[in-house]
């Protein structure tokens, strides 16, 4: 009697109960591995041992973005790093400049001189603090952040609620944006979640850069021809910096890219 047979005959002599158990089982299993292994995989997503996360690599642009809480960053490591096969570098990174009225990012300015000097493509964002007034806040960017050419537009990172009504909230992040836009003269860059976007930005702001941060989806659907930005992760490593960092790629080439720059 040969293994094959073997097994049949010491399968058949299992309680039914069992024999159910281990075909259903076994299905599971063979489904499971057809999902993960030949599933659509548009956005060409795989797996980059070294950044410990997985990257679409259908896009050619990717970037970080930091703050104070990053703690004191090497860059000149993080201009080093290639962290796949194909020769990708980090191309571009978000700096936090400013919280609300009067708080600064005490890491802002060395960060934003290094890249300056590394030629990495940078940004600054501020922290909108909804029970603050606007006005205040985009004067403390303004004071904070001088934004050079080949820099990104200015980013108001808008992401809590607040007691407010949904038409106050929507007023004055339209005052951040105009002030500031006016000030730099080009239109800044909205950073936000899907919630917020669905219930302050759609219909709002339409026509304002947007960049999201969707950690659940393999693919993007619903934000509208203006996305730019996917901050697509937020554990993944960096040679240069302790502990993770944000994750983000950007959805078009070098020319869409600099089109979103002074």
């Amino acid at each position: 009697m040969n293994y094959l047979k073997l097994l049949q005959v010491k399968f058949s002599l299992l309680p039914a109960k069992v024999r159910l158990f281990l075909v259903a089982s076994l299905i599971f299993f063979i489904a499971l591995f057809a999902y993960y292994n030949l599933r659509p995989n548009p956005n060409g997503w795989e797996k980059i041992s070294k950044i410990g996360i997985t990257l679409p690599l259908r896009y050619k642009l990717h970037g970080i973005d930091v703050s104070h809480h990053n703690g004191k960053i090497e860059w000149k490591k993080v201009k080093k790093m290639q962290f796949s096969d194909e020769d990708l570098h980090l191309e571009f990174c978000f700096l936090k400049a400013t919280e609300g009225m009067t708080h600064s990012d005490r890491e802002f300015d060395r960060n934003w001189e290094q890249l300056g000097k590394l030629g990495i493509k940078r940004g600054a964002y501020h922290f909108f603090i909804p029970w603050r007034e606007p006005v205040g806040q985009a004067k403390n960017f303004i004071n904070s952040v001088k934004l050079n050419k080949g820099d990104f537009a200015p980013v108001l990172d808008i992401e809590q609620n607040s007691l407010k009504s949904d038409s106050q909230i929507i007023e004055e992040i339209e005052v951040w944006l105009d002030i500031v836009g006016e000030h730099y003269g080009v239109k800044p860059i909205i950073y936000t979640n899907p919630n917020f976007y669905r219930k302050f930005i759609k219909g709002n702001f339409d026509d304002y850069p947007l960049w999201i941060a969707d950690y659940s989806k393999e693919t993007l659907k619903g934000y509208g021809s203006n996305l730019w930005f996917w901050q697509h992760n937020q554990k993944g490593w960096c040679e240069g910096v302790k502990g993770t960092v944000d994750y983000n790629v950007f959805l078009g080439n070098d020319s869409d890219l600099e089109d979103l720059c002074l």
